[in-house]
């Protein structure tokens, strides 16, 4: 099985909480951007993501489980289908862009009004819509794959003046993980 195969099968497989116990508020407390990136800033190529990680996949599911996930199109058009027990919100600038269970939008503005119901609506790329967020978000979740890779599409750099790094999990290689990588968590300064 390829690397893209298993991340695939592991963002297919249903999870365990129905979208219909999501939390309800008026306000986006915490919004959060979810990433993985290397070094390099790299988060992939071709329209794909560029390395397996299991463990990253699962902490990406038990996070943004329950609740609404911000995307672009071509970050939609890469999953395998429409993410379950998630509010999927897609922004893209085609008026006539329809996908089955998700809500389309042309602005990050408009995402955010569909996420209303949702105290921590998840930005989970690509890279323009990162771009986006950053000036919006509250949270950033990165794992750092700790390795430069050639890609096409890119994490925008995270500037420590505006942003502080509050907690890191560092995961080495090991026999069946061939990339050290870490958990990383960033907290909008003004809102510590």
């Amino acid at each position: 099985m390829t690397p893209q195969d298993q991340n695939k099968h592991l963002l297919e497989a249903q999870d365990e909480w129905p979208l219909s116990e999501m939390k309800k508020t008026e306000e986006h407390p915490n919004i959060t951007i979810i990433a993985a990136a290397s070094t390099n800033n790299a988060l992939g190529k071709d329209n794909d993501l560029i390395w397996h990680i299991r463990e990253d996949l699962l902490r990406f599911k038990q996070l943004t489980q329950s609740h609404a996930i911000i995307m672009g199109r071509k970050t939609f058009e890469s999953l395998p289908k429409v993410l379950p027990n998630r509010k999927n919100i897609i922004i893209t600038r085609n008026p006539n862009y329809t996908a089955e269970g998700a809500f389309v939008c042309d602005s990050l503005e408009a995402a955010l009004a569909l996420a209303e119901d949702d105290p921590q609506p998840f930005i989970i790329g690509g890279g323009e819509i990162y771009r986006l967020g950053m000036a919006v978000a509250n949270t950033i979740e990165l794992t750092r794959v700790h390795q430069h890779f050639e890609a096409d599409t890119f994490f925008p750099k995270i500037d420590t003046a505006l942003w502080e790094e509050t907690h890191r999990e560092e995961v080495p290689k090991s026999e069946t993980q061939t990339l050290a990588y870490a958990f990383i968590t960033y907290k909008r300064k003004e809102n510590l």
